[in-house]
């Protein structure tokens, strides 16, 4: 068995939860004759949900959404399962990226599923001869919907796409606790660095701005939380953390990680501010949250070692890690979200891709909410995995809770 086929063997005895689905779809085929197309982070655990998917019938046609978190024995285990074809390499230029993408679409996708809306902006930009076919999509992260919801607000969103990150078993889990975990875990197996007692900065707090304050707190970090909405800082003041500019957090921080999924969070006025020796990293989408352009363009010295790239700015060195890009997955030791995590989002990701493949035609263009019985079907199943049981409502509690005319 190759390195590959390993990776993935050891990741499906952590997703149960993925595999009852997948046993019902081996025996239902819901997907026969349905073309998948997928962008997402081509690891052990995606590699899980693309076997599900053929296993439901499902044409199966994947590529990367990061030039460097493919992991190239993945994708080569990938392209020998029957009906599916990869297309990822690590470490592409951005030409190999668009044109991977580019394959993706040649095949005709019936549904897509993204991870930063980079299919749906190609379809909706440049292959719309495409629009006809589709059915409709599925988004997994935060800045994907961000980006979906500003093209429907424009009205330029043609076909439906389920906003998968915004449900609550998504988020609760895979932001909070997959990002929480897999960034802080990805910056210490790159730097062999300590985080207890050190200044973590956290620009953002959203639900994986949160994970990672709140994963880093338990490590021994002295938080600092920067934040542009009011009831969020209040929020992330509330929990225990100090809550700043980021002008001002700058001459406090050991350790940065952006989450916003926005551009420019750290940036020229920025960087002669921080401490020699300060760790840069980011946990959004993009690589836009680090001005990592301008360093390379007016650093005095730079020093590149793997994973980690040194500029030296104002008699200050400045490690970037994972070029800016996602750390957890784009440094050499960034394994992503842990397995167990990646069991319930991906199996929100299949049950998805079945209602879009039963009942996509019949919904409108824009984003659409996961249906809450989907939600509470993955938390079921979930339940059943670990042999945990949770309580009934009597036919009087749901009376009670459904009535008005009980008084105190």
């Amino acid at each position: 068995m190759g390195s590959g086929n390993l990776k993935i063997s050891w990741a499906r005895q952590y997703m149960p939860v993925l595999s009852a689905i997948r046993s019902r779809f081996e025996e239902t085929l819901p997907l026969a004759g349905i073309t998948v197309g997928m962008a997402l982070h081509v690891e052990a655990k995606t590699a899980v949900l693309v076997g599900t998917l053929a296993a439901a019938g499902a044409e199966v046609h994947i590529t990367g959404c990061n030039p460097l978190s493919t992991q190239d024995d993945v994708a080569a285990a990938l392209n020998d399962l029957e009906g599916v074809s990869c297309y990822a390499k690590r470490g592409c230029s951005v030409d190999e990226y668009y044109a991977a993408i580019g394959a993706v679409l040649d095949a005709g996708p019936d549904i897509t599923i993204d991870d930063g809306m980079d299919l749906i902006y190609e379809i909706h930009t440049k292959r719309r001869d495409l629009l006809d076919t589709v059915i409709g999509g599925c988004e997994e992260t935060t800045t994907g919907i961000h980006r979906l919801r500003a093209m429907a607000k424009d009205g330029k969103l043609e076909f439906p796409v389920i906003a998968v990150n915004d449900t609550p078993m998504k988020r609760f889990f895979d932001n909070v606790h997959g990002t929480g975990e897999s960034a802080l875990t990805a910056i210490m197996a790159t730097t062999n660095t300590l985080i207890a007692g050190k200044h973590l900065v956290v620009a953002g707090y959203g639900f994986c701005g949160r994970g990672i304050a709140r994963k880093a707190k338990g490590l021994g970090a002295q938080v600092i939380v920067t934040e542009v909405d009011a009831r969020r800082a209040l929020e992330a003041h509330m929990d225990g953390f100090h809550v700043m500019r980021m002008d001002d957090a700058v001459a406090a921080g050991d350790i940065y990680v952006t989450t916003t999924g926005n551009t420019g969070i750290l940036t020229e006025r920025h960087f002669p501010k921080m401490k020699d020796g300060a760790i840069l990293s980011n946990a959004g989408h993009f690589n836009v949250e680090i001005d990592v352009e301008w360093l390379e363009t007016h650093a005095d010295e730079i020093v590149r070692r793997e994973g980690i790239d040194t500029y030296m700015v104002a008699g200050r060195r400045l490690h970037v890690l994972a070029e800016g890009r996602l750390v957890n997955l784009a440094t050499p030791k960034g394994m992503g979200h842990p397995v167990e995590v990646m069991d319930l989002s991906f199996a929100l990701q299949a049950l998805c891709c079945e209602y879009m493949a039963k009942g996509g035609r019949s919904l409108a263009p824009g984003v659409h909410d996961v249906p809450n019985a989907i939600d509470e079907e993955v938390a079921s199943l979930k339940l059943a995995a670990l042999a945990l049981t949770i309580d009934e409502l009597t036919e009087e509690q749901v009376s009670y809770m459904g009535g008005w005319d009980t008084g105190t």
